[in-house]
Order: structure tokens, then sequence, then C-alpha cells
């Protein structure tokens, strides 16, 4: 246990635990006390999260997942249509570019995506 203490009390989560006490004795009494105890309060600690919350977190957050995965697989089906148009077009512009009279296998290719962009 000893072992674990030195591995861990410079950690951020420990650090207010091995700060030393303006006071040596375990009791205080009176106004000290109520002193020492209204200064606490007013500072923040800033902690970790433990496993438990982080546990907690994620499931409760699986549900956000879900929807971002839907969303995104939405926007990549759209880019995917979005680059097959464009390939067609590009096609159709090599198809409408050439100078020599086109085969009859490319003449149909030509005719189809004519028929399909407008």
């Amino acid at each position: 246990m000893e072992h674990a203490w030195c591995v861990l009390r410079y950690k951020q989560k420990w650090l207010n635990l091995n700060t030393p006490k303006s006071g040596s004795s375990k009791r205080k009494t009176g106004e000290v006390g109520s002193q020492s105890s209204s200064t606490n309060v007013g500072e923040q600690e800033i902690r970790l999260e433990g496993i438990k919350a982080a546990k907690a977190r994620r499931n409760s957050s699986q549900g956000k997942v879900v929807e971002d995965y839907k969303s995104m697989w939405e926007l990549k089906t759209e880019d995917l249509a979005m680059k097959e148009k464009l390939s067609k077009l590009a096609i159709l512009d090599t198809l409408l570019a050439k100078k020599d009279p086109l085969s009859e296998s490319e003449e149909a290719v030509k005719n189809k995506l004519l028929a399909e962009c407008f």
C-alpha cells in the first residue's frame, strides 16, 4: 500500500490530500475549525472523473452517438452519389470531346448518360 501511495501521491486527484495542513493536531476546537472549514468551502478543487461517473456518462450518451453515426452515414451516401454523378459527367464529357466517330458501344453509353443527366 505504501508503494501505491508513493506512485499516486503526486497525481492531480490526490494532490489536495498530500498538502500539509496548517495545524498539526487532528482535532480542532472552536473558531479555528470554523475558519478552516469556511476557507475550504470557497476553494474549488479540480478532480479527475471517477470510473463510475465515466461509465454512466458513456452509457447515457450512447443514443446520441447512434444519431451521430446515422447523420454521418447520410452525409456519406450523399457524397458518394455526387461523386458518381461527377464521374458519369466526366465520362460524358470525354465522349463528347472526341473528334473521331464513336463506336456503337460508346454511342450507347453516350445516349444513356445523356438520358440520365437531362
